[in-house]
């Protein structure tokens, strides 16, 4: 059997009886942390304009967009449901650069809508294995060379979620997955230049996911090769750098996706070191020693990746929220200001005040070649004080990347200050409702239960 078929069976047969509890409540928290983010995220750049622009196309009222409410095609509403999942990059990701909840979790919805309804167990199947997809799917590094990873690799797990929502057959599946295949694209030059094009990216992804699976339940067929042929995923994409009978070895047995990470601070993922170190060594000192008046500069040392991705001169551009968080000088800067990392933070008045553009000039960052055998996260950062002190702190794993995980406590906090965040933000009444239901999933007869509580 060639790893096509092994993985399109997987997905269609896949059950979660027997999965091991963390991996099932890294799902849970994945589908809580989107939950948390589209809601926060309904009113930011590009939404309103998206959601306008498909319903004034019109088209069969299939599914719902979530927060602002309207029924559009179910493909296009897993598009404009993605970019607010991701308009604040607060969802969950996976290094080098992969975001998989924010656009399995609306590919899901739209495709329970458009199925007409799924118990909540297969509901989790589907995300479960969405999951694992992406995971086991992802490149490094060195193979995605400046692409996009999320626009590469999510686009298959978006397409198995689909497929297993709508109960499509191993042959179907197939197709559908080597369909998506050829949706695969994206830059990271979006991101370094603080572009909209980041999260419409995480909507495409959404969107052809549901209409890989549509196409493919129709009878379109795509490449039976779409992994290890010529021109295939492995070959086109890995370049020839990762083996793939090693990265879809015990599908089924192993879960990987519990490596999925969880951002602590509103920001990109390569910013969350840079930014719990200079919040613990501010919680270190009382602020005495360290605050924004006594900051003379801050050296912040980092791998090549993370420097090429966040490590750039800050520029305000075209829309600052996106280019503050994908800035390690804004970053660390903001959490000197301000003692904390919020999602107001990340406000085009906040990163527009001129305390914070004038202590962004402090902060230089370095690339040290050194530091990759230590990882994606690594940060060693110097501070020094205009009175002559220097403090010197580091940190090899970021918070809520794989080896340190949130808390529950933590995991619930975040999710609370989307709420807190909000510019609409749903009744008390009806947020605890979202807890319980995400917690309980497996018990509810109807997933899409879970929308009317996202809709005005």
């Amino acid at each position: 059997m060639t790893i096509e078929c092994e993985l399109s069976r997987f997905i269609s047969h896949t059950s979660y009886d027997g999965v091991a509890p963390e991996v099932l409540e890294t799902i849970k928290n994945q589908l809580l942390t989107v939950f948390g983010t589209t809601i926060a995220g309904s009113t930011q750049a590009g939404c309103r304009t998206l959601i306008d622009l498909y319903l004034s196309q019109g088209g069969r009222e299939e599914a719902s967009i979530l927060v602002h409410g309207g029924r559009i095609p179910a493909q296009n509403a897993a598009l404009v449901n993605a970019v607010m999942a991701r308009a604040l990059d607060f969802d969950d990701a996976l290094t080098p650069g992969v975001h998989i909840g924010a656009s399995t979790v609306p590919a899901a919805l739209a495709a329970a809508e458009l199925r007409g309804g799924l118990t909540g167990r297969e509901f989790l199947n589907a995300l479960l294995v969405g999951a694992e997809v992406g995971v086991r799917l992802n490149l490094t590094e060195a193979a995605y060379n400046g692409l996009d990873p999320t626009g590469i690799c999510t686009v298959f797990a978006s397409a198995a979620t689909a497929s297993r929502v709508l109960g499509l057959s191993d042959e179907e599946t197939g197709n559908a997955l080597a369909l998506a295949f050829n949706r695969a694209g994206g830059s990271f030059q979006s991101n370094v230049d603080g572009s909209l094009a980041v999260r419409v990216i995480q909507g495409w992804v959404a969107e052809s996911g549901v209409m890989c699976a549509r196409l493919a339940r129709a009878g379109i067929t795509g490449p039976k090769n779409f992994l290890q042929g010529v021109y295939g995923y492995y070959n086109l994409y890995g370049r020839g750098l990762v083996d793939p009978r090693y990265a879809l070895a015990d599908m089924g047995s192993r879960f990987e996706c519990k490596n999925i990470l969880f951002k602590k601070y509103p920001s990109c993922g390569l910013t969350l070191g840079s930014t719990e170190v200079i919040l613990n060594l501010l919680r270190e000192t009382e602020g005495r020693s360290i605050s924004a008046d006594n900051v003379d500069r801050v050296e912040v040392k980092v791998p090549p990746y993370a420097y090429k991705l966040v490590g750039h001169p800050f520029e305000m551009g075209a829309t600052p929220r996106v280019n503050a968080q994908f800035s390690i000088r804004y970053c660390v800067a903001n959490a000197i200001l301000r003692g904390s990392s919020k999602l107001a933070h990340f406000e085009e008045e906040a990163v527009r005040d001129p305390k914070v553009s004038e202590l962004v000039r402090r902060v230089e960052v370095v690339m040290d070649p050194a530091m990759e055998p230590r990882g994606h996260t690594p940060v060693d950062m110097t501070v020094r004080t205009k009175d002559g002190r220097e403090f010197f702190r580091g940190i090899d794993i970021a918070p809520g990347f794989p080896g340190n995980p949130l808390t529950k406590e933590e995991h619930e906090a975040r999710f609370r200050d989307c709420i807190a965040y909000a510019k609409n933000p749903p009744k008390e009444e009806k947020v605890q409702e979202i807890v319980d239901g995400v917690a309980q999933i497996e018990q509810l007869s109807d997933a899409r239960a879970l929308i009317p509580l996202f809709l005005p």
